[in-house]
């Protein structure tokens, strides 16, 4: 998908401080004490938008999100958002992924989602598949003992290649469904991507992972 370029995106993303960190240098201190309470901490990395993030937070008002995007022009709609909505318990990290270990301490994160992310199809990108080993690396660092991978993809390519990843990487996984609209499964929130692959008759495939060792 090519992104719109929206070059005043950078600068409103900036004069909101509140909502974003821009760079590791602004957060000095815990997530516990940037939201002042010891709620749970749930993660999306590529969070886009942010309508995923904002719905959950309403839903779950004693658990606090935060959303990573490295495009300030995607990333930039999600502010506006929450600038309506203005939610206690969302913020936004305007970063890479690959530096999740300088905005997160070892062990702070307790959920992290992986919500409808490029497949990289290419063997020669396979790096680059936010569920390939060096990733779950990051992530097993930043999550809590037990803690929980979610993730939701429209790409039956990148959802097989994801268990056997997973699986690989010593994961135990529960709750699989190739087609989650069409499951049992009643705790379900709507990505943009998600509601416009549903709509087109697509499947939407799901999966938890987590560390049952560590």
């Amino acid at each position: 998908m090519r992104l719109r370029h929206k070059p005043w995106a950078k600068e409103f993303i900036e004069e909101h401080p509140e909502y974003v960190i821009s760079s590791p240098c602004q957060k000095n201190t815990s997530w516990k004490e940037i939201f002042n309470n010891n709620n749970p901490l749930y993660v999306e990395v590529g969070t886009g938008k942010g309508k995923f993030l904002d719905n959950m937070s309403v839903k779950y008002p004693d658990i606090n999100f935060v959303g990573i995007e490295k495009f300030e022009s995607v990333l930039v709609t999600g502010v506006q958002r929450v600038l309506e909505t203005k939610p206690a318990n969302l913020k936004f990290i305007h970063g890479d992924v690959n530096d999740l270990l300088e905005y997160f301490n070892v062990g702070e994160i307790d959920r992290l989602f992986i919500n409808f992310t490029d497949p990289w199809p290419k063997k020669r990108h396979e790096k680059r598949r936010l569920t390939y080993k060096s990733f779950l690396s990051l992530y097993e660092q930043a999550l809590r003992p037990h803690g929980e991978i979610h993730m939701k993809t429209d790409n039956q390519g990148l959802f097989e290649y994801s268990l056997e990843s997973f699986s690989k990487y010593g994961m135990k996984l529960k709750n699989i469904s190739l087609d989650l609209h069409n499951s049992n499964y009643d705790d379900n929130v709507m990505t943009e991507y998600e509601e416009k692959f549903s709509k087109k008759g697509q499947r939407i495939f799901r999966l938890e992972a987590y560390l049952s060792t560590k």
